[in-house]
């Protein structure tokens, strides 16, 4: 995990190329391991990749970032966690659509 007296990127992935592993843990103050176990678990994607993926790109790096806050912050297990996610991911879709309603 990051420590206090790492400094955290904060940003978006704008070019093809994206993020590694490495560049991903990085940039969300988490531990390679972390993520690979995220990874392993299909938590890190909401529907399951049809082959490992190599590069990421910035929603991955917005589900980790909400993934391990809220692990961090409510201590709350993986799958937990996962679940909040997709619930808070599935919010702002509903409310995007009432916006273009409205």
């Amino acid at each position: 995990m990051n420590t206090d007296d790492e400094p955290v990127l904060i940003g978006f992935v704008i070019d093809d190329q994206g993020l590694s592993l490495q560049e991903l843990a990085c940039a969300c103050g988490a531990d390679e391991d972390w993520l690979r176990e995220r990874l392993e678990a299909g938590l890190l994607f909401r529907e399951a990749p049809e082959r490992p993926l190599s590069q990421f790109a910035s929603p991955h790096l917005h589900r980790a970032r909400s993934l391990l806050a809220l692990e961090r912050d409510f201590d709350a297990n993986p799958e937990l966690a996962a679940l909040v996610v997709d619930l808070l991911d599935e919010i702002q879709v509903l409310r995007a659509r009432l916006q273009e309603r409205a």
